[in-house]
C-alpha cells in the first residue's frame, strides 16, 4: 500500500485531483505519511450551485486511475436471498451499456455491505448532473483507463443507483411511470443532491400525477416541506395544493360543514342518508381522537350543530302536528308518519354528535322544554312514534355514564316532560329497534334517577313501581334504582344534619 501511495503521489493526475476537491490531501490509507506541503489544495472548491445537498451529507471519494494499472473490485458481498440488489445491478448495467463503452467505472456502497459497480459516461453524468459536472471538469484519462469513482456511505445506495440510470433515460418523467411513491420520494433526495434537474422535475411531476394513500401522503408532505430549492418552489406548491387548506376554506368552515350536515339531514334516498351519517359521524370521532400536533384542525362550531336542531325540532313539531290532526282524505298518513320517524332519528344523530363532543348539555333542556312537542306525541299511536322517545334513552344513557354534565333541576326537567312517553313507548323501542339494549337504556334511568334528590327519587320511583306491576317487561326494569332508593330511604338514612359535617380537629399538648 506504501508504494502504491507513492506512486500515486508523484502521478500529476492526483494533484489535480485534490485541487478539485475529490480526495483529501492526507494519506490515501491509514498507513501513509502525510504528503508534501507542495500537495495540499492550492484553492478551496467551487461553491456548490443552487440546489444543497440534504442535512445528511454522504462520503464522495473519487480517485483518478490515469497512469496506474486499472484497478479491480472484488465481487460485492450479497447477502444470501438477496436477489433484488443483484437484479438492480443488472438492470442498471444493461441501461449504461446502451451508450456504448464506458470511461468512468462508478461504485456506490451503503453502511450495510451493499455495493454496485457499473461502468457509466462522464460525459451523460457530468451533462445531467451539475454535481458531477463540477467535480469531474479537468479530470482526464487515457484510453482504456477509465476514471474511478466512488460514493461511499449512503443513506440509500438503491436510490443513487436508480438516479443514475434514470440519467440515461430521455424522458425521465415517463420512465418513473409505475414506480410506488418511496422509491420516486427516494430518488427525488437523490437527485436534490447531485443536482440532477431533470429528476427533480420528473419526480415532482411523478408525485403531482399520481393518487396517494394516507401512509404516502405523510410521507410526501414530510419530504418536500424539507426541500428548500428556489426553483422548484411552485411545482411543490402546487403538488401540497392537494392536502393544503386554503385561507378561504378556514374561513368558511363552518358554512362548509352546515352544507354537508344538512344535506345528509335533507337525503331522500334512505340507504345513502345512513351510511353518510355513519360516516360523517365517524370522521367527527376520528377529528376529536387525533392528537398530531402538525395539524390545524378546523373543528365544526357548537353554534352550527345547534342551529341543525333547532331546525329539526321546528319540524318535528310540525309534522307531529299534521300527524294528531290528520284525518280522512287528509293524504298518506304512512308516508307522514316515515316522515317523523326519520325526522327523530336526524335529531338522534345530532345529539350523538354533540355527545362525542361533549357539549350536549345545552341539547337536555333544550329537549326539556319540549313540552309543546310532548303533548302532540301523546296523541300519535306508539308504533308511529317510538323513534322519539329513543332521544330520551340517549340523554340518560349519556347522564348516567357522566358524558352529560348538568344541573338536577335540568335532569328533573327532562324525566318529568318525557319519562312517561318513554314507559309507554318501550315495548315499540324493544319491539322495531334494531339498535336495541334493553340494559344499557335500563341502566342510563337508573343512573340518572339516583343523582337527584331523594324526593324526586322517591316520586319517579314509586310511579315506576306501579307501572312496572301494571306492564311487565313492557316497562324498564331499573330495579335497580328501586333498590338504591330503599336503601338510602329505610337503611341508610342521611338527616343532612350539618354538625356531623364538620370536622372534628382534636388539640393535644403531649409531644410525640
Amino acid at each position: 500500500m506504501a508504494a502504491v501511495a507513492e506512486n500515486l503521489l508523484k502521478s500529476g493526475e492526483v494533484s489535480a485531483m485534490i485541487r478539485q476537491g475529490f480526495i483529501s490531501s492526507p494519506g490515501l490509507s491509514p498507513t501513509s505519511s502525510p504528503p508534501p506541503a507542495s500537495l495540499s489544495p492550492a484553492s478551496p472548491s467551487p461553491p456548490r450551485p443552487s440546489f444543497p445537498s440534504p442535512k445528511t451529507s454522504t462520503l464522495f471519494e473519487m480517485m483518478s486511475q490515469e497512469g496506474v494499472p486499472h484497478r479491480t473490485y472484488p465481487p460485492p458481498r450479497q447477502p444470501s436471498g438477496d436477489q433484488n440488489r443483484l437484479r438492480l445491478q443488472e438492470k442498471i448495467a444493461a441501461i449504461l451499456a446502451r451508450e456504448g463503452p464506458g470511461d468512468m467505472e462508478l461504485s456506490v456502497s451503503s453502511s450495510d455491505g451493499f455495493r454496485v459497480t457499473v461502468t457509466a459516461h462522464r460525459r451523460v453524468l457530468a451533462a445531467r448532473s451539475r454535481f458531477f459536472a463540477e467535480k469531474l471538469a479537468g479530470v482526464g484519462g487515457r484510453p482504456g483507463r477509465p476514471v474511478a469513482v466512488e460514493i461511499c456511505e449512503c443513506d440509500d445506495a438503491e436510490a443513487y443507483v436508480e438516479a443514475v440510470g434514470l440519467m440515461y433515460s430521455g424522458d425521465p418523467r415517463r420512465s418513473l411511470a409505475g414506480e410506488d411513491v418511496d422509491k420516486v420520494l427516494g430518488l427525488l433526495k437523490v437527485s436534490v443532491d447531485i443536482q440532477f434537474d431533470d429528476g427533480i422535475l420528473a419526480c415532482l411531476d411523478y408525485l403531482e400525477a399520481i393518487p396517494w394513500s394516507e401512509a404516502e401522503e405523510e410521507k410526501v408532505v414530510s419530504t418536500l416541506g424539507k426541500l428548500q430549492i428556489q426553483q422548484v418552489c411552485e411545482p411543490i406548491r402546487g403538488i401540497l395544493q392537494r392536502v393544503s387548506v386554503e385561507p378561504s376554506t378556514s374561513a368558511n368552515t363552518d358554512s362548509i360543514y352546515l352544507g354537508i350536515l344538512d344535506g345528509v339531514l335533507q337525503a331522500k334516498d334512505k340507504k345513502a342518508r345512513r351510511d353518510m351519517k355513519a360516516l360523517i359521524a365517524r370522521l367527527l370521532r376520528e377529528d376529536l381522537d387525533q392528537n398530531n400536533m402538525h395539524y390545524n384542525k378546523l373543528e365544526i362550531s357548537r353554534e352550527t350543530l345547534y342551529h341543525l336542531c333547532h331546525k329539526c325540532l321546528d319540524c318535528l313539531l310540525q309534522l307531529l302536528s299534521e300527524a294528531a290532526n290528520f284525518g280522512e282524505g287528509h293524504g298518506d298518513r304512512a308516508s307522514l308518519m316515515g316522515e317523523v320517524a326519520r325526522e327523530a332519528d336526524n335529531v338522534q344523530w345530532l345529539v350523538d354528535i354533540l355527545i362525542n363532543k361533549r357539549i350536549a348539555d345545552e341539547f337536555v333542556a333544550l329537549w326539556a322544554d319540549q313540552s309543546e312537542l310532548s303533548t302532540w306525541h301523546s296523541k300519535i299511536p306508539c308504533m308511529y312514534r317510538f323513534e322519539i322517545s329513543r332521544i330520551t334513552a340517549q340523554l340518560c344513557i349519556a347522564i348516567g355514564r357522566g358524558q352529560i354534565l348538568v344541573t338536577k333541576d335540568a335532569k328533573i326537567s327532562l324525566l318529568r316532560t318525557w319519562l312517561e312517553a318513554l314507559y309507554e313507548d318501550f315495548s315499540w323501542m324493544k319491539r322495531a329497534c334494531r339498535m336495541f339494549d334493553k340494559k344499557l337504556i335500563e341502566d342510563g334511568l337508573s343512573a340518572t334517577i339516583l343523582t337527584l334528590p331523594m324526593a324526586e327519587q322517591q316520586e319517579i320511583l314509586l310511579r315506576w313501581f306501579d307501572c312496572f306491576l301494571s306492564k311487565g317487561d313492557n316497562c324498564p326494569n331499573i330495579q335497580r334504582a328501586f333498590e338504591v332508593w330503599w336503601r338510602r330511604a329505610f337503611f341508610r338514612q342521611f338527616t343532612g344534619d350539618q354538625d356531623h359535617l364538620q370536622p372534628q380537629i382534636v388539640v393535644s399538648d403531649e409531644q410525640t
